[in-house]
């Protein structure tokens, strides 16, 4: 559900930049309703009104433009919680960077924008190049593989340090695993997955 919020002004464009000052959005966005007269003015409801993946694409498409990278860009929702971005660019690397660093920027960059326009939790994922997708398929079978050899040695090994989009992807593809479990150790950037024997 996209924000609202209720004001009493003494006219609809007071309640318009009482709206636009309380919900820091621009004024083109949202939309004022007014649900009736009180004896200190106009009771008003303002809405954000926007489509949120049309407007994650001009954000994304911005930051391109200013860089001067040439690019394709394909938007898509699922239903009202899922929205997903796709760069291909001819600057990939550039716009991953290292250790996909430059990527995890622009992803919260483009959450923090959807967020601000609406209450709903919204799963907000951007890929370049393919970047993540490929990245999850080397997790799955790093996690298989290392299963393997923890079932075998009844020994617990602990893998390199993490964000929590991977660390997911190692916990769901060992989640129905019978033979070992999995838990994440550390803190912050340090923050690493052990995958451990069940006895």
């Amino acid at each position: 559900m996209q924000r609202k919020i209720e004001i009493i002004a003494p006219t609809q464009e007071a309640a318009m930049d009482e709206a636009v000052k309380r919900l820091h959005i621009a004024s083109d966005k949202i939309f004022i309703n007014v649900l009736g007269e009180l004896p200190e003015g106009l009771n008003c409801e303002a809405l954000v009104d926007i489509n949120l993946t049309l407007e994650g694409k001009k954000y994304l498409e911005n930051i391109l433009k200013s860089l001067n990278i040439g690019y394709q860009l394909e938007a898509r929702s699922v239903g009202d919680s899922q929205i997903y971005y796709n760069i291909d660019s001819n600057e990939n690397p550039l716009l991953i960077g290292i250790k996909g660093k430059t990527l995890d920027a622009l992803q919260v960059l483009v959450r923090t924008l959807i967020s601000s326009y609406t209450k709903d939790s919204i799963i907000t994922t951007l890929d370049i190049g393919a970047y993540r997708s490929n990245r999850a398929h080397q997790l799955e079978i790093l996690a298989t593989k290392t299963a393997k050899e923890v079932v075998k040695t009844k020994v617990a090994v602990k893998l390199q340090h993490m964000n929590s989009y991977e660390r997911r992807i190692i916990h769901e593809k060992l989640s129905e695993w019978r033979d070992v479990y999995t838990e994440s150790e550390g803190t912050g950037e340090e923050r690493a997955i052990v995958i451990k024997p069940k006895i």
